[in-house]
């Protein structure tokens, strides 16, 4: 059976894929409708209305450098890079706008000692590299003094000497000469404890018990002592009184 219903409502998803989708639907049409224009001399006037509209629609572009040049860009992306004007800008190309990015090259090897980092193994081959005594020398005085610093990020109750000049020559396979390494002093700084604060705190919270607390108990004791002294007073009215048994 063929349906011959008419389509009376227009869906999105029955449109056509929105390209920069902060530009809205409007924006897009009207691009297509430029596209259209037979002369050029009208494309370049109605494509100058659309880039102060886009401009308009979309304030925040006014905070990046060149904001005109990215607008007229978005034109060139939304027409599909059908449009023809005169541009103030270069125009882009698919290829520049859909370029796929190198992949980045992780290490994949194994870390030796994780609390030195890569960067000791990487600053240990470029040791060996140098030729000049006295530039290796320093250099491989600097790479031990920094294992130390590492060494005590990482361990902050004991750090010997010995054992990284031993870390070291592991790292370095023994092709690093190790004799005349000085490894200045680190202080180890024990972690500092607030307790004053916390005295503070406790005493503020007992002075809390006794005074706030103590002062609100003692009120509702006077209150009802308050209460009890005003209804033995109304017991000996009325006893003597009007509620009693007069005497004969």
């Amino acid at each position: 059976m063929i349906d011959t219903t008419e389509k009376t409502f227009d869906y999105n998803t029955s449109r056509e894929h929105l390209i920069l989708a902060e530009y809205g639907r409007n924006v897009q049409n009207m691009v297509e409708y430029i596209v259209a224009l037979p002369t050029k001399e009208e494309r370049n006037r109605y494509a100058q209305v659309v880039i102060d509209m886009m401009g308009f629609l979309n304030p925040h572009l006014r905070d990046v450098a060149d904001f005109k040049h990215k607008l007229w860009d978005h034109l060139q992306i939304i027409s599909k890079f059908k449009i023809d004007v005169d541009s103030p800008y270069p125009s882009p190309t698919q290829e520049e706008i859909n370029f796929r990015p190198e992949v980045l090259a992780y290490p994949q090897q194994r870390i030796r000692f994780k609390h030195y980092g890569r960067t000791v193994e990487l600053m240990i081959k470029r040791a060996k590299e140098i030729t000049e005594p006295d530039k290796k020398q320093h250099m491989v005085n600097s790479i031990a003094n920094f294992m130390k610093m590492a060494y005590v990020v990482w361990n902050k109750d004991h750090v010997a000497d010995e054992q990284i000049i031993s870390d070291l020559t592991e790292l370095s396979k023994g092709e690093l000469d190790l004799t005349a390494v000085v490894l200045n002093k680190v202080e180890i700084k024990p972690p500092a404890f607030n307790n004053t604060g916390r005295t503070q705190q406790k005493t503020n919270n007992r002075s809390g018990g006794t005074g706030s607390g103590g002062a609100r108990q003692n009120n509702n004791n006077n209150s009802n002592n308050k209460g009890r002294q005003q209804k033995s007073y109304s017991n000996n009215a009325g006893g003597s009184g009007g509620g009693g048994r007069r005497p004969s």
